[in-house]
């Protein structure tokens, strides 16, 4: 098969074995492989996510966010909604670690939506991973959507102004808050939340008080967050974020901190920890 994109190859240490449920390539899809400006990248265990070379790719905070997802549901969540889920990185590693899922990713970028929909494909999710386009705020995108166990987004961290957006593709909608913020996502996964359910998301560290006026504004309960570190002694970057119904939640103290790597730039024992539990080489 020609193939006019990069294919990467893993970076893995010796002897290391891929966990979790392998792919299912099907292998009359000519159009899921990497087109020309387009690499497909290893991502948990053998499956792989499909990038433009110079647009948004998956990166700390969808990782952060789908393994705090992963940890918070009571049991293994049936029905799994994405808010603005971009190329699909976290729709994929939330399909990855719960194989009997059922998910969906809506997301506004027709060109990011492509791309997510090819990696579903590569990963032969199809029978039980969708991605919509449309804004996640329209009422007739989340249709049928509910009720959810898990609700996950990373939303963008800039109102617009605020900085200088990228002219990449893809990148400047990723940053700057075109399409609402942490209110607008969390008064939609408000309206989708099963009784148990929970909602994941992510922001900057900084966006605390923001975070916890947006759930309670929608009814729901801040119950946990863990901040991010990118390295020990640094202030943290990003922060993920769990709320639930008032029946459903429980008064927790935030979690320590997550530290990316330590003072010598070395992964920390619980990152490497975290990346094994997510299908990712430590």
């Amino acid at each position: 098969m020609h193939v006019d994109g990069i294919v990467r190859r893993a970076r893995r240490p010796r002897g290391w074995i891929a966990p979790g449920p392998p792919p299912r390539t099907p292998a009359d899809r000519a159009d899921i492989w990497p087109a020309a400006g387009e690499d497909l990248c290893f991502l948990a265990g053998e499956w792989r996510i499909l990038q433009k070379l110079d647009g948004h790719r998956w990166s700390l905070d969808d990782l952060a966010t789908a393994w705090w997802a992963a940890r918070l549901p009571q049991a293994p969540p049936a029905r799994v909604v994405d808010f603005g889920c971009g190329i699909g990185t976290v729709l994929l590693l939330l399909a990855w670690r719960f194989p009997e899922a059922h998910l969906t990713g809506i997301e506004a970028q027709e060109a990011s939506v492509r791309l997510a929909r090819r990696s579903v494909a590569f990963n032969g999710t199809e029978d039980r991973c969708a991605v919509r386009l449309g804004d996640f705020r329209d009422p007739a995108v989340r249709r049928a959507l509910g009720p959810a166990d898990l609700v996950t987004g990373t939303p963008p961290y800039l109102p617009p102004g605020t900085g200088t957006e990228s002219s990449r593709p893809q990148c400047g909608p990723c940053r700057f808050e075109h399409r609402g913020g942490a209110e607008d996502y969390a008064q939609a996964a408000a309206e989708l939340l099963a009784e148990h359910g929970v909602f994941v998301a992510c922001a900057a560290a900084r966006q605390h008080e923001r975070v916890a006026s947006a759930a309670d504004a929608v009814g729901l309960v801040l119950d946990t967050w863990r901040d991010v570190v990118p390295r020990e002694g640094k202030a943290p970057l990003l922060a993920v974020y769990s709320m639930r119904r008032p029946a459903a939640a429980e008064a927790r103290d935030p979690e320590p901190p997550l530290v990316v790597r330590d003072r010598r730039g070395r992964w920390t024992a619980e990152f490497a920890a975290l990346r094994r539990e997510m299908g990712l080489p430590a």
